[in-house]
This record gives C-alpha cells, structure tokens and sequence, in this order.
C-alpha cells in the first residue's frame, strides 16, 4: 500500500467526479486521482442533520489500480441511484 502523503509529492492526473444529489441538495461528492502506481478515491458528504452545509471530507481511499478505484465508486454510485439520489458528471 502506498503513502498517502507521498501524494502531495507526485502530480496525479483526476480521472473522474461525480457528484450525487437528492432534492436538488448534495449528498456526496466522489473523485478520482490516478498517481500511476496507484489511485486515491477522495469523497465528500453532506450529512443530513448537520449543523453546517460544509461537507465532511471521508478517506481517502488507496486502491492499487484505476479499474479498481472506479469498481468502487460505481457501487458507492449505484447504492446511492437505489436510494434516489441523482449523480451527475461534476
């Protein structure tokens, strides 16, 4: 598993953000970074009862390929269609 500091080192290349809404209000927002060796997913969500409309950044999460890194935001995508959000190209 690769450093997630040494992030800030490399350049990564977005690959993708999707953005998922409910009600016209944003629920999360999901980004893919690919660093060559390996790809972070960086997430963002707005919870529901918060205090704030800041959103609370989650992860990120490490995954050793773009295949696998887009396996997991598509699920994490279609879980929230199923729950009726609407996702859209950010």
């Amino acid at each position: 598993m690769t450093d997630v500091n040494t992030a800030q080192a490399v350049p990564g290349r977005e690959l993708y953000t999707r953005h998922a809404l409910a009600g016209g209000r944003s629920v999360a927002m999901l980004r893919i970074v690919d660093y060559a060796d390996y790809c972070l997913v960086e997430a963002e969500v707005w919870p529901k009862d918060a205090d704030t409309q800041e959103p609370v950044r989650v992860g990120p999460y490490t995954f050793p390929s773009a295949v696998e890194a887009t396996r997991f935001v598509t699920h994490a995508l279609e879980a929230l269609m199923v729950l009726g959000c609407d996702v859209k190209a950010a």
